[in-house]
C-alpha cells in the first residue's frame, strides 16, 4: 500500500537481497519461513507506482474520489453541506473542512456526481421549487448531475452548471440556486464564480477504468497487464534468494474477461500466467485479495471510488468476496505454487467492526477449505485497530492460519524527524517489542509480515544508509514465524527520479514549468533552496509563481546522437547524415592505417572557431599559409 519516494532504492535493496541470501540459492529453501517480495501496481492499480498510466486521461483533473472545494467570490466563503449533508447547501464558512468537501463520481469527461460528507449526493430540490440545491439523494441520478466550466485563463475558477442548463449561483450565505444565465466574463462580482481547489485524490483501478473509458481502457490495462510484470521477473526473484510472491489482485478479477463496468478484462489471464512462470521457478505463491467490492478502506489500493469505505456494510458485500475467494481457490487449488490465500488485506478498523471482519474470516476459510486443506489461509489485521491480537481467538479455531502485519517507518507523524540512526534503533528496539508482543503470545499463530519497504522520511540518505536500514530490518523481520513480503518489485522511481518534463507556456515558448518524477513541479523557494513540491494546480505561470521560469536556450549539438534519438526508433534508420566531425588528433588513426592496404586518413581544415571572429582577409590568408602548412 506503500506511497513514497526513493532514489535507486530497488538498487539497494538488491544488494541486500544478494548479501544476504544468495547462500540459499541452489539448493531447497525451506517452506517457512518465506521471503517474499509484493507484486504490487500490477493487477491492482496504484498510481504512484506507475503514474505514466494516467497520463492520457481526458479532463485527468477530475477522475473519481477526487475531492473539490469551492469558494464564492462574491461572498468570500466556502460552498458547504449543511450539517454534513441531508438538507441544503449554504455558502457560510470561512475556512473548508469535511462538510466543504465534495467528492467527484465521474460520469464521463464532463459531467460529475457530488458526493457530501455523510454520503448524499448534490442536486437540485424537486421536492421544491426545483432549483434550490439540496444533498439529500443517496443515489444520484440526471438532477444530480453537474458540469464543471473552467475560465480559460485560470482553471482555478470555475462556474457548475447544472442538470436544468442553468449554473449555480450563491445568492446568499443561506440559499444556493441552480437559476443563474451566464452572460460572459469571469468578474469578481457574478455570484455564479467559484474559487476551486482541488484536494486528495485518488488514483487506483476504478480512476483508471473509468477515466478512459470502455473504449480505451482495456487497451490500456492490457498493455499494462501484458508488460508490466513478465517472466523474466519470475526468474529474476528465483535466483535472487526470494522463494515466494504476494500477489496482489481485486474482485472484480472473478468475472473476468466481461467484469462490471468501468473495470476491464485481462487481469485472470495475466494471473494465470503468474501461476505457470511460479510453478517454472519454483516459487510460492500468496494470492492476496487486495480490493474487496466496495473497499475495505477507502484507498486507492482497494479501488475505492471516492474514499468511503462501503464494504461488510451489507450481507450481500460480504457474500460476494466469500464468492472471489471461492472462485480463486478453486481455480488454483491444483496448482503446486498456490502457498496460501489472503481473504482480504488491510481492513480499516474504523470502518470494519471486528464482529464484520471475523464473519467474513469464518466465511472465507470455509470457501477456501472446499478446495485445498494446504493452502495456508491469511488474517490481514484491521489497520488502525492497534491490537493485531484481536484475531488470535479465531486464529486458534482454524487449521493452518496466518495473521498478516505490516510495518512502516512511514504514515505517521512520529517518523517526521527521526535521524537515520533514530529509524534505524526504532526497528531494533521497537519493532522488536512489537513483535515478540505477538510472536511470544500463548495462542499465537503464524505471523507473517506482508508490507515493509526500506523507505523512511529521511532527506539525503546515503546508499550505506539505506543498506543499513535495509540491513536491520531483515535482521528483526526475519524472526516473523511465517516470513515476510517486501514491497514491492517494481515501482518508476527505480530510475526517474532524475527524469524531468518541461512544460511551455502556449503563450510564451520562452517561460517553463520543470516538472519532477514526483509529479510535482519545481519551485525557486529560496536563493538556496530548490524543491519540487508544486502541484499542478498550484501553477498558475504568473509573475508571482514560483514555479515558472525564463529558459534560456543556448548551444545545441546536432551529430549523430542527436539526429537518431530526436528522430526516435521508427524514423532515424530513415535519415542519412553522412557528416562526422572527428577527433582533432588524427594521427592516431595512422598505426590502424599502417596495417590496412590502400586506406587514407581524411581530415578537414575549417574557420569555425572565436580565433577567427575577428581576422581580416590577410590574417585569414596568412593563417592558411602559416599555420596550416605548419
Amino acid at each position: 500500500m506503500a506511497a513514497y519516494s526513493a532514489t535507486k532504492l530497488f538498487i539497494l535493496f538488491s544488494l541486500c537481497f544478494n548479501f544476504s541470501f544468495t547462500v540459499c540459492h541452489g539448493r531447497t529453501i525451506p517452506s517457512l519461513p518465506v521471503r517474499a517480495v509484493n507484486l504490487g501496481g500490477w493487477l491492482v492499480t496504484e498510481g504512484w507506482i506507475k503514474p505514466s498510466l494516467f497520463d492520457g486521461i481526458p479532463n485527468i483533473d477530475f477522475l473519481d474520489g477526487t475531492q473539490l472545494q469551492f469558494k464564492s467570490v462574491t461572498i468570500g466563503k466556502y460552498l458547504s453541506a449543511e450539517t454534513g449533508g441531508g438538507t441544503i447547501l449554504v455558502v457560510n464558512r470561512t475556512s473548508a473542512s469535511g462538510w466543504e468537501t465534495f467528492r467527484i463520481w465521474r460520469i464521463n469527461e464532463t459531467s460529475f456526481n457530488f458526493r457530501v460528507f455523510n454520503k448524499q449526493f448534490v442536486g437540485l430540490d424537486n421536492a421544491g421549487n426545483g432549483i434550490d440545491i439540496v444533498a439529500v439523494e443517496n443515489t444520484p441520478g440526471a438532477s444530480e448531475t453537474f458540469e464543471i466550466v473552467r475560465n480559460p485563463n485560470d482553471s482555478n475558477q470555475v462556474r457548475i452548471k447544472a442538470s436544468n442548463g442553468l449554473f449555480l449561483q450563491a445568492k446568499t450565505e443561506e440559499l444556493v440556486s441552480a437559476d443563474y444565465e451566464v452572460n460572459g466574463g469571469w468578474r469578481d462580482d457574478d455570484p455564479s464564480v467559484f474559487l476551486m481547489t482541488i484536494g486528495t485524490r485518488l488514483q487506483g483501478d476504478y480512476q483508471i477504468t473509468n477515466g478512459y473509458g470502455p473504449i480505451k481502457a482495456p487497451q490500456i490495462m492490457k498493455e499494462h497487464y501484458d508488460t508490466y510484470i513478465v517472466e523474466n521477473d519470475f526468474e529474476f526473484i528465483s535466483k535472487n534468494g526470494l522463494d515466494a510472491v504476494r500477489i496482489p489482485v481485486g474482485w472484480w478479477i472473478a468475472s473476468d474477461p466481461m467484469p462490471p463496468k468501468p473495470y476491464v478484462g485481462g487481469s485472470l489471464k495475466a494471473l494465470d500466467n503468474a501461476f505457470q512462470w511460479a510453478r517454472k521457478y519454483g516459487i510460492k505463491v500468496i494470492l492476496d485479495l487486495h480490493a474487496a467490492p466496495g473497499s475495505q478502506n477507502g484507498f486507492e489500493h482497494s479501488s475505492s471510488r471516492d474514499g468511503f469505505v462501503e464494504w461488510g456494510q451489507t450481507d450481500d458485500s460480504i457474500k460476494e468476496t466469500v464468492d472471489v475467494i471461492d472462485f480463486l481457490t478453486a481455480r488454483y487449488a491444483k496448482n503446486p505454487s498456490l502457498f496460501a490465500v489472503q481473504l482480504i488485506n488491510e481492513p480499516l478498523a474504523s470502518g470494519v467492526s471486528l464482529e464484520t471482519i471475523t464473519k467474513f474470516y469464518r466465511a472465507g476459510y470455509d470457501a477456501v477449505r472446499k478446495h485445498t486443506q494446504t493452502a495456508y489461509v491469511v488474517l490481514s489485521d484491521r489497520l488502525g485497530s492497534g491490537n493485531v491480537k484481536e484475531l488470535f481467538p479465531l486464529a486458534s479455531e482454524l487449521s493452518r492460519p496466518v495473521v498478516d502485519v505490516h510495518y512502516y517507518n512511514l504514515f505517521s507523524s512520529i517518523f517526521d524527524n527521526l535521524t537515520v540512526e533514530q529509524n534505524i534503533e526504532y526497528v531494533y528496539n521497537n519493532r522488536t517489542r512489537e513483535l515478540n508482543d505477538i510472536l511470544t503470545a500463548n495462542d499465537a499463530p503464524l505471523i507473517l509480515i506482508g508490507e515493509w519497504v526500506v523507505e523512511w522520511q529521511v532527506r539525503d540518505a546515503t546508499k550505506e544508509d539505506y543498506q543499513r536500514y535495509a540491513k536491520a530490518q531483515l535482521e528483526v523481520f526475519g524472526r516473523a514465524t511465517f516470513g515476510w513480503a517486501y514491497w514491492t518489485l517494481k515501482h518508476y522511481l527505480f530510475n526517474t527520479s532524475e527524469t524531468f518534463g518541461i512544460v511551455s507556456n502556449p503563450d510564451d515558448s520562452n517561460r517553463v514549468q520543470i516538472k519532477a518524477s514526483n509529479e510535482f513541479f519545481l519551485q525557486a523557494k529560496t536563493q538556496e533552496v530548490v524543491s519540487a513540491l508544486i502541484l499542478k494546480e498550484m501553477v498558475n505561470g504568473g509573475d508571482d509563481d514560483p514555479s515558472d521560469f525564463l529558459m534560456t536556450i543556448g548551444t545545441k549539438l546536432r551529430g549523430d546522437h542527436q539526429l537518431t534519438n530526436g528522430c526516435g526508433p521508427t524514423k532515424a534508420p530513415q535519415t542519412n547524415n553522412e557528416d562526422r566531425l572527428d577527433s582533432d588528433n588524427f594521427k592516431e588513426l595512422f598505426p590502424l592505417a599502417s596495417g590496412v592496404s590502400g586506406s587514407a586518413v581524411d581530415v578537414r581544415y575549417y574557420v569555425f572557431c572565436s580565433l577567427f571572429n575577428n581576422f581580416t582577409a590577410e590574417q585569414n590568408v596568412e593563417y592558411f599559409y602559416n599555420n596550416r602548412t605548419r
